[in-house]
């Protein structure tokens, strides 16, 4: 993109829609300027806030089409798998397989349970059809494939009325001629095709075929909104370019994710690690200089917490974004790199209950937009569900009238009402029922990130918090104490840092081949393994606009021991199987130097350079943030309120520290400080808050 003709003056807009909010970013990169936008999301037509919001930034911009670049994240994909509201798909796998996806792994999620529900399948039996062809796993052709049994087969296709067809044959991904024959076929008959060996042609057919269904059943579905949204924007903006986050921390052109929804399951959270993961490279937190300075580098382990309307999600950051290729989303394994990002229902609008038991339950319903939290004020009273957000309300820890910058004024008293019926069930008044709520809900998402730091083998002492979405600021500060997180960051475009992480993605597209090869294999036969998918990146970065000198190509190798089940991914490089040895003590904690190394697959991640939005540091102020004070407010941190000071977030500058307790309100999200926080202002507007009991 960065040689397509797009001019480099263009102004640059990140949308990202979440289940509450949509988010813009603009920036400039005439003089600089970051500006950001909030707009409650249309949930029955996602599209729509996304014009609305688009129509109002070219109006006070007063701009010419050409000068707009469009990078969207899109939760349509998502929500489709999520919600099985997926095009009607049909799957054409070999005779033999067409149970395949309910055999599944064959594994047991719950153990102990007796009459196990199997799990929904995205294709029902009678639409998944075999035909007779056979390739063994050296890719030798045993059972041609019968082109009469195959005119036969779309003509029984044909009758029931289906949008898009998944084809996944055994060993397709060493012999691919018999999936591309049926893929020209079914093309030819007018059917959206998702062929396993254009989309991930490795070994493991259960996890291949889950990606290749799961890729039929939701890109009808997104590329309609695409559609739509090509042709809305067309109409406000002319000419334009509109570009697709993907999962993987890349970004693709709308051609290509018109093609391959997989791809952009995890578009939106996506944008939010990329941030954190920009924000860390070009400013290295100073441990040693008392939280007064970022220095250039890129070795900042993070956590990032992303926590929105409707949910949270968390990830970690050891300088570049941790990525996999064991996804579950739904239910349904997809292998494609992603990155390794997990998602729980807990977000400013999730809806308190309590259960049968007569214990308190948040999440992971939420109220979402319409009607959201009841403070909204939106709808009928009597339909009013306790939320996150109420709960912060009554207790006063999101000021009312300071809420989107004092453009939205939140009701405190139906908050109030909705957490004093939540109380009564509980025998709490309103206030014990808001700090309940806020309890529950933290534990939820220690647990997470529990997940991604401690039950894989990581420290949370060694990494900083990086907080980040609409809700995130009033719990950080509170997780890192539980989890004993020494430092919470909190960027200054926190609400809007997804959409942010869209403007700061480069082009990328992910390859992979199953080789199986013998570990010792010479390094000479492994590049010309590479030659094939490296000349496809190559050529794909070319048509992207991308001359070669600005195209950088990484081969990483997944090997194991052999006989064992599962890979682990390593640079290629002179000494790659001697650190296949030090990964694997590191993983699991022993190594087996003498035993014979199996290698398994080759992979090419292909990135273009796109030039990311800066963040211009500010000059050193003084320590004390009197322009920024405001007045002092009625708070209950704990059950008794106290009078804390409030803090306008965009009067601080580079050096200020407040201590805490206090509430920093900025335009679009709060932050708390707890009782023996300390937060300091860095050179780039970050927010460091530490915690003096952890120092």
């Amino acid at each position: 993109m960065a040689n397509t003709g797009e001019a480099h003056q263009a102004l640059k807009i990140g949308v990202d829609i979440g289940g509450t909010f949509t988010d813009f970013v603009i920036y400039n990169p005439a003089n600089g300027e970051l500006i950001t936008s909030k707009r409650l999301s249309t949930p029955n037509n996602p599209a729509q806030a996304v014009l609305d919001g688009l129509n109002e930034i070219l109006d006070d911009y007063e701009l010419k089409p050409s000068e707009v670049v469009i990078t969207h994240g899109s939760t349509v994909a998502t929500n489709a798998l999520l919600e099985r509201k997926g095009s009607r798909t049909a799957l054409v796998t070999t005779k033999g397989f067409r149970d395949l996806l309910e055999i599944g792994r064959q594994d047991r999620p719950e153990l102990y349970t007796l009459s196990v529900k199997s799990r929904p399948q995205l294709i029902p039996r009678e639409l998944r059809f075999e035909v007779h062809e056979r390739v063994n796993h050296l890719g030798e052709i045993l059972v041609p494939l019968d082109l009469d049994e195959l005119s036969e087969l779309i003509t029984k296709i044909d009758d029931e009325n289906l949008e898009a067809i998944a084809v996944c044959l055994l060993f397709s991904f060493n012999a691919p001629e018999h999936e591309n024959v049926i893929a020209d076929e079914l093309r030819r008959a007018g059917y959206f095709v998702s062929v396993s060996n254009e989309i991930l042609p490795e070994y493991r057919e259960f996890e291949r075929t889950s990606t290749t269904v799961i890729n039929a059943y939701v890109t009808p579905v997104l590329d309609r909104y695409l559609g739509v949204l090509e042709e809305s924007i067309s109409n406000i903006a002319g000419s334009f370019h509109l570009r697709i986050m993907q999962s993987n921390g890349g970004i693709i052109s709308l051609r290509e994710a018109r093609q391959s929804g997989v791809r952009c399951i995890l578009s939106g959270p996506a944008g939010g690690v990329v941030a954190a993961s920009h924000i860390g490279r070009m400013a290295q937190f100073d441990w040693e200089n008392q939280n007064t300075g970022l220095e250039a580098s890129s070795n900042l382990s993070l956590i990032t917490f992303d926590m929105g309307g409707t949910s949270t999600d968390v990830s970690l950051v050891e300088g570049v974004p941790v990525v996999t290729t064991e996804t579950i989303v739904g239910d349904y394994p997809i292998k494609i790199p992603v990155l390794d990002i997990h998602t729980i229902g807990a977000g400013g609008g999730s809806i308190a209950k309590v259960d049968e038991g007569g214990a308190l339950r948040v999440g992971p319903e939420s109220a979402g937009a319409d009607p959201g939290p009841a403070c909204y004020n939106h709808g009928s009273q009597e339909h009013d569900l306790p939320t996150v957000t109420d709960a912060n309300v009554v207790l006063g820890r999101l000021p009312v009238d300071h809420f989107l910058g004092g453009e939205f004024h939140l009701d405190r008293s139906r908050a109030q009402e909705v957490m004093r019926n939540l109380g009564e069930k509980i025998g709490q008044d309103q206030i014990g029922a808001a700090l309940g709520v806020v309890d529950v809900i933290n534990a939820h998402m220690v647990r997470a990130i529990r997940l991604v730091s401690i039950e894989r083998g990581y420290d949370p002492e060694d990494f900083a918090l990086l907080s980040f979405g609409g809700a995130g600021g009033l719990h950080a500060s509170d997780l890192a104490r539980q989890l004993g997180i020494p430092k919470v960051i909190i960027p200054p475009l926190a609400s809007t840092l997804s959409a942010f992480g869209m403007l700061s993605a480069d082009v990328i597209k992910d390859y992979s081949l199953t080789v199986m090869l013998p570990g010792e294999t010479p390094q000479t036969r492994i590049l010309d393994a590479f030659s094939e998918i490296e000349q496809k990146g190559q050529k794909d970065m070319h048509n992207e606009g991308f001359a070669s000198e600005n195209i950088n190509l990484k081969r990483t190798l997944d090997l194991r021991y052999l006989g064992q089940s599962f890979e682990l991914n390593i640079p290629f490089s002179e000494d790659y199987l001697a650190n296949f040895h030090r990964t694997h003590h590191d993983v699991y904690g022993y190594s087996l130097p003498e035993a014979e190394v199996e290698l398994v697959n080759i992979r090419l991640r292909a990135i273009g350079k796109i030039e990311a939005p800066t963040i211009t540091p500010l000059p050193l102020g003084y320590d004390r943030p009197d322009q920024a004070y405001l007045e002092e407010r009625e708070v209950f941190l704990t059950d008794e309120h106290e009078l804390i000071p409030l803090f306008r977030g965009e009067l601080l500058i580079h050096g200020n520290s407040v201590p805490g307790p206090a509430i920093i309100v900025r335009k679009d999200t709060t932050i708390l400080l707890l009782k023996n926080d300390s937060l300091v202002v860095d050179r780039f507007g970050n927010l460091i808050i530490t915690h003096s009991e952890l120092d």
